[in-house]
């Protein structure tokens, strides 16, 4: 015979289940915290309210199995299942209530409470009377025991971890949980039976048959008093917290009020504003005013005035900031004088950290400090004394200290000293050294300047020379940042020259200031580079820190100028000989001598690495015309504009040179024959233009003939390029001067016949 089950009357009865176990949960705290009768009442009512849940929970989930034959329930079986499960319910209270609860008792509990769960489910299967046999699958049956067992123990461990528990989502679902788990053991005991059709019909004798109204009353009635059992348990814990705290609140208040009056100090409470709303009766027995009287504000009548401003203001930053009070000050006494006394409070915080009460003492300690007074005084003059006493020997410690530190000063100066004068003597002779090997002023200035800085760390400087027409001072070479106004000067500048000694000038000092120095920034001076006796220029040093300096420095800038104006002599003494050989003197153009040293370096680098040579040879026409005209001096003059004008007319790169006479030589380096002859045309017409001032007179214009070479086209060595460019040059000539002629490209050479010849 197969039945089937009524989902809502399933879930109604986990639903009983569930609110059974919250009970259960929160009647084991009741019973837990009852004591005596009170605990047996407990302990009674909720075994009742529990034992109806987990019964009306059992006879809902049968109601919900519905079998094709009529169904009655014998009565008294039914009373006696609910009879189990209420003692099933009261032995798990009792076990869940104990103060502890170990493995031994809560696995005798579980035991007990599962057999009783399972003895009311079976009892109440046995109260079914139908047209059935009801067959037992005794696996299924021991299964059902065991999950009843699993389900009890579970039950008693969730109980007594909640009982101390207020309502919670934790422990709803605790219940829910055990709920649960009593519904599963039921619902598996109900599989475990198998219902077989007999024609048989058992006696139906004090039974009855449960309707849906009846299924109702009992879910409601349960519900009910399931609920009324979380009520009242719930009530019951308020109105017990309540009285507790109230009790606790007003035994601790007494036993504050006793404590207080029997300690010999003033103690006092105040309100959160810092009212004072109690005070002990120590009060009066040292001022004299009662306990009325001191309380609000009326303490600070018996305050000292010079110390009333501070207690209060400290009071009230307390109060403000909710920490502690702590303060010394004078209280008027019964006799009217003022006695010490040390206050503090301290404030009782809530939960949230908001101050809601203050507990203060006051401490007597006016003999305590006239002691300490005392005992200040005595120390203070043993202090005095031993002060004096260490005063002396400290000065004298001084003294000794300050003659050796003076002697290790004297030596350690003089041995810095001596250090640094044999560096610098170390570097000026390097210097020297250096200077020698120079072969020009370039190389020597950029010595100088590295050099400079080593031998005088304290100075920055300049170099300042005469340029060669010694009309103004030009500066050769700085270092370490030296600050100058400009970078030409005038002789008359500078004193240093004009005096013909070193002049030092100091910060603020307008006697004889330079006028090469930018005013006020540091101290300076200047030592005149001599040589021979004559002046090359001048020496110029500022201090780094206005420090006066040693007279060792001093000798040593001597030298220093010294070294430089006899180097820049000699330098320039070889720049002049060396220009004597290779400058023309009265134009300043190379002579022929270096054209033919350059010609063949240049010839030879352009066909090394396969690059045009240009070369011009220039004649000026009609020269004689002016020597004639003029006379010989119009004739120099008109030589050295032209070769101004040519040294301004080419690159950088390219060399000038006069050849002879009234003719000039070009090298155009790179220089293809079509960009040589563009160049020859520009510097033509260019030299038409060119003023010519002989005595204020014009000496008229000045034109020029022009042949015009270059490499390889005219051949790869100097005499084959020079002969090209000349006959270019008498070709101009021939076809009426103030031109530029192209030489002509020579022929063809047989090298077989060539080499011929050489041969022969």
């Amino acid at each position: 015979m197969q039945g089937s089950y009524d989902l809502r009357l399933v879930a109604l009865s986990i639903g009983l289940a569930a609110v059974a176990a919250y009970a259960a949960l929160d009647l084991a705290g009741r019973v837990t915290a009852s004591h005596h009768a009170a605990r047996c009442s407990w302990l009674a009512g909720g075994a009742v309210a529990m034992g109806s849940g987990i019964w009306a929970m059992h006879y809902i989930g049968m109601v919900a199995f519905v079998l094709p034959v009529p169904v009655v329930y014998h009565y008294p079986t039914v009373a006696l299942s609910l009879v189990a499960a209420i003692l099933a319910s009261a032995v798990a209270l009792f076990t869940a209530s104990r103060k502890s609860m170990g493995p031994a008792s809560a696995l005798v509990g579980s035991l007990v409470m599962g057999v009783g769960i399972a003895a009311m489910h079976y009892l109440g299967m046995r109260a079914m009377r139908l047209q059935a046999v009801m067959e037992y699958r005794w696996g299924i049956v021991a299964l059902s025991l065991a999950l009843g067992i699993a389900a009890s123990y579970a039950a008693l461990k969730l109980s007594f971890l909640s009982r101390e528990e207020k309502t919670s989502q934790r422990k709803f679902l605790r219940a829910v949980f055990m709920g649960c788990g009593i519904s599963l053991m039921h619902y598996t005991g109900m599989w475990a039976v198998r219902f077989r059709s007999s024609a048989m019909p058992e006696s139906t004798q004090s039974t009855m048959q449960l309707s849906s109204l009846l299924t109702g009353v009992i879910s409601v009635t349960t519900l009910l008093i399931l609920l009324l059992a979380i009520v009242v348990a719930f009530l019951d814990r308020r109105f017990s917290l309540q009285s507790a705290a109230t009790e606790s609140a007003r035994d601790a208040e007494a036993h504050f009020r006793l404590l207080s009056e029997a300690i010999p100090q003033i103690v006092w409470t105040a309100t959160a504003q810092g009212s004072v709303d109690y005070v002990n009766h120590r009060i009066f027995e040292l001022t004299g005013l009662s306990q009325e009287v001191v309380l609000g504000e009326g303490w600070l009548n018996i305050l000292h005035p010079d110390d009333r401003t501070l207690a209060i203001d400290k009071w009230r930053s307390a109060l403000q900031n909710g920490v502690a009070y702590q303060m010394e000050y004078r209280l008027r006494n019964v006799a009217g004088l003022y006695c010490w006394h040390q206050v503090r409070a301290t404030p009782l915080l809530d939960s949230s950290g908001t101050v809601v009460k203050w507990f203060g003492a006051c401490t007597d300690i006016d003999d305590q400090m006239h002691y300490q007074q005392l005992l200040e005084e005595q120390v203070k003059e043993h202090t005095q004394a031993l002060m004096e006493a260490n005063l002396r020997l400290e000065e004298e410690m001084r003294e000794r200290s300050l003659a050796q530190q003076e002697l290790n000063g004297q030596n350690e100066r003089m041995v810095q000293e001596l250090t640094l004068r044999s560096q610098r003597a170390t570097n000026l002779v390097k210097m020297a050294e250096l200077l020698q090997s120079c072969t020009d002023t370039k190389d020597a200035f950029s010595v100088v300047a590295g050099m400079a800085p080593k031998i005088f760390p304290e100075l920055r400087g300049a170099v300042l020379l005469f340029n060669s027409s010694r009309s103004v001072l030009e500066t050769a070479v700085s270092w370490s940042d030296c600050v100058l106004p400009s970078a030409v000067f005038s002789p008359q500048d500078c004193w240093g020259l004009r005096t013909g000694r070193l002049h030092t000038v100091t910060p603020g000092d307008t006697t004889a200031e330079c006028k090469h120095v930018v005013p006020g920034q540091s101290s300076y001076f200047c030592v005149p580079l001599l040589s021979q006796g004559e002046a090359i220029g001048v020496l110029h040093f500022q201090m780094i820190e206005t420090v006066p300096l040693a007279e060792t420095i001093m000798s040593m800038v001597s030298m220093f100028a010294e070294q430089v104006g006899l180097s820049v002599t000699n330098l320039r003494l070889r720049e002049a000989l060396r220009n004597q050989s290779i400058r023309d003197p009265l134009t300043g153009l190379f002579n022929r001598r270096y054209l033919e040293e350059m010609l063949d370096r240049e010839i030879r680098r352009a066909v090394r690495s396969e690059q045009s040579l240009g070369l011009l040879m220039l004649d000026l026409d009609f020269f004689k015309k002016f020597n004639d005209t003029y006379g010989h001096e119009a004739g120099d003059t008109v030589l050295r504009e032209v070769g101004s004008f040519l040294s301004r007319s080419v690159r950088a790169e390219d060399v000038v040179c006069r050849f002879g006479g009234e003719e000039f030589v070009i090298i155009l380096p790179m220089a293809d024959l079509k960009a040589t002859r563009a160049r020859a045309e520009r510097i033509r017409s260019k030299l038409r233009e060119l003023p010519v001032l002989h005595q204020g007179q014009s000496v008229g214009m000045v034109t020029v003939s022009i042949g015009v070479s270059a490499v390889p086209q005219h051949g790869t060595s100097r005499n084959s390029l020079l002969d090209a460019a000349d006959a270019a040059l008498y070709q101009a000539k021939r076809e009426g001067r103030d031109r530029v002629a192209v030489a002509a490209f020579p022929p063809p050479v047989d090298e077989a016949a060539a080499l011929l010849e050489r041969s022969t």
